[in-house]
């Protein structure tokens, strides 16, 4: 038992005893043994409030030394707006990751803003403010937030967004119910550029000091749950689309708009073997940093959210010439130098075929796509039969909605005969009675002269080698088509299309519109369309170029076919991007200059 355990007798019976036999007094030895006790007890409890003390401050000093510690951290780290949960549910993720166009240049990002709202409780001076508001933001009625501020409300939003100049100039009203909300906008820094791939984004859920970005349209809306995700760490999406490409073309196309009063235009510039799409271009467009509000009468066609480059679905007329010829060539039915009798007109029962121009009794099949014979094609297509041209349109893509990666494509579905019988396999031969995109056309054309294997369309950057598609045409079939088509600018329709260097090819299309009541087509209004490839012999990009109701007026005659509208402004593109593309120009070097030498 330890020492501290014993306890001394106050009155021990021996030393009591021996006391009174020396005659002391027995009570001073209680009154002793008393002391000693009390000091015994004094002394332990001073020793354990001293280690309770001890152990407290070392807790204090600990508790500094992590409060200090952290404060640190976070003094050293990069500020971040604080998540806020939106009414008591999931938190509100409002980060969103960078669109980057194939060379990592930004299409897309997000800017730290603030929202303005007011706790009208909270105000002082309610007539001042709302006076002063109106004058910062001329959209707001001061009438309007002077009834707000007095209806007994306890939380109005004022503005979802405001600048950084918008901000101090309300801080410095100095109300203190009105009050700052942090957000994160979406930015678009390039303005209008590629404004229809990239369609726009706005505000879902919203909490007081957070907002959550979603996709409205494009590949915004496409890939939303992709930039939205916080497993992918902000991992940027990369688009195919070349932001130097992507401006050249809408600046050319845009001049070409206005030279020929074109009522709209789509340009779109893919790889023939990837099918990424480099440039994708539709006018009108907009500025998805402002995007308007669809519209709610009229046509969808007149928005400048339409994206012709897509949704336009149109009767192209003859650049379906060369797909009908590369299938007769394939099939064995035709070669290049077989004759076909284009003397008209063609009359089917109730119809008539004819030709732009005269071009004698017969011609052979190259020479049906160069000249652009509708007489002649239509005479190949009655060889071909429905069931084959039809199946072959199918193989290429044109008869489906395109699979390219933005929200509208699956709405965009072409327009084909559903009873496809022999005068309508005549007439969708070259062009009429079918309705595709220029997306489409696109992948088809790339389709026919990449060597035959089919093409899908994607505006996602693609790493490392393509493995080429089904195999559609022959490669042999292939080439002769790319030379029919170098052919056509070098002797056809597209004679305004060369540009020196880069040996294009291509053919045109002239379409009437069709009316929107009643039937029938506008004999004034016209899509016109040039499907190009270059560089020929090996071609290595598509270039499709569309002008709604083009006019060239310079002449004698107002002029609206393809050869006069859509190639000059798909030649200039050309000459502007093909350089940017990498291609060097393929120039003919010419005698070196004969020098005489002489001597003094």
């Amino acid at each position: 038992m330890s020492r501290a355990a014993v306890r001394v007798p106050l009155r021990p019976l021996s030393r009591i005893l021996a006391a009174r036999r020396r005659g002391e007094d027995p009570a001073a030895i209680e009154r002793e043994n008393l002391r000693r006790r009390h000091e015994q007890m004094r002394d332990r409890t001073r020793r354990r409030a001293e280690g309770r003390l001890l152990a407290l401050g070392a807790l204090f000093v600990l508790a500094f030394f992590v409060v200090g510690l952290r404060m640190g951290m976070l003094a050293a780290s990069d500020p971040q707006e604080p998540r806020a949960s939106a009414g008591g549910g999931s938190a509100i993720i409002a980060q969103r990751a960078d669109i980057l166009d194939r060379n990592g240049r930004i299409l897309a990002t997000n800017l730290v803003t603030n929202a303005l709202y007011a706790q009208p409780p909270l105000m002082v001076d309610k007539e001042a403010a709302a006076r002063e508001l109106a004058r910062i933001f001329p959209d707001l009625d001061e009438a309007d937030l002077l009834k707000k501020f007095t209806s007994g409300r306890k939380f109005i939003w004022l503005k979802r967004r405001i600048s950084p100049e918008q901000q101090q100039l309300v801080h410095d009203i100095g109300d203190p119910g009105l009050l700052f909300g942090p957000r994160e906008m979406r930015l678009y820094p390039n303005g209008r550029l590629a404004a229809h791939v990239l369609g726009g984004a706005g505000f879902g859920r919203e909490g007081v000091h957070a907002a959550e970005i979603v996709g409205v349209a494009g590949v915004e809306k496409t890939f939303d749950a992709y930039l939205r995700d916080p497993a992918r760490n902000g991992q940027p999406l990369q688009l195919s689309l070349d932001l130097t490409i992507q401006a050249a073309a809408e600046r050319v196309l845009a001049g070409g708009m206005k030279l020929f009063g074109a009522r709209g235009a789509a340009a779109v510039l893919m790889d023939v073997r990837s099918g990424e799409i480099l440039a994708l271009v539709s006018l009108p467009d907009f500025d998805p940093n402002s995007r308007p509000a669809p519209p709610v009468r009229g046509p969808a066609a007149d928005s400048p959210l339409f994206n012709r480059a897509l949704q336009g679905v149109y009767e192209l007329g003859s650049v379906f010439k060369p797909l009908t010829i590369a299938l007769a060539l394939d099939s064995g039915l035709v070669r290049t130098d077989t004759m076909i009798d284009t003397g008209g007109p063609l009359r089917w029962g109730r119809f008539t075929i004819r030709d732009f121009r005269d071009y004698g009794d017969r011609l052979s099949v190259d020479k049906v796509v160069i000249k652009s014979s509708n007489i002649g094609t239509a005479r190949i297509a009655q060889q071909i039969g429905a069931e084959r041209l039809r199946g072959f349109f199918s193989r290429l893509g044109l008869l489906e909605p395109t699979p390219l990666e933005l929200i509208e494509a699956p709405g965009a579905r072409p327009l084909w005969p559903r009873k496809w019988s022999e005068i309508s396999t005549m007439t969708v031969a070259y062009g009429h009675g079918i309705a595709v995109s220029p997306v489409h056309l696109a992948a088809a054309y790339a389709t026919l002269v990449n060597g035959g294997t089919l093409v899908r369309p994607t505006l996602v950057r693609k790493e490392g080698p393509v493995a080429p598609g089904p195999r559609v045409l022959s490669p042999e079939t292939s080439r002769r088509i790319a030379q029919i088509l170098r052919r056509v600018v070098t002797e056809g329709t597209a004679s305004l299309a060369e540009v020196p260097g880069y040996r294009v090819g291509g053919k045109t299309g002239t379409a009437d519109k069709p009316k929107e009541r009643g039937g029938g087509y506008y004999e004034d209004r016209v899509i016109a369309t040039f499907a190009s490839v270059f560089p020929v012999p090996d071609p290595r990009y598509v270039l499709v170029v569309t002008l709604d109701e083009p006019e060239d007026a310079t002449g004698e005659e107002v002029r609206r076919t393809a050869g006069w509208t859509a190639v000059p402004v798909a030649a200039e593109m050309i000459r502007r991007i093909a350089p940017l593309l990498g291609l060097r120009p393929d120039v003919e070097q010419g005698a070196p200059d004969r020098l005489t030498l002489t001597s003094n």
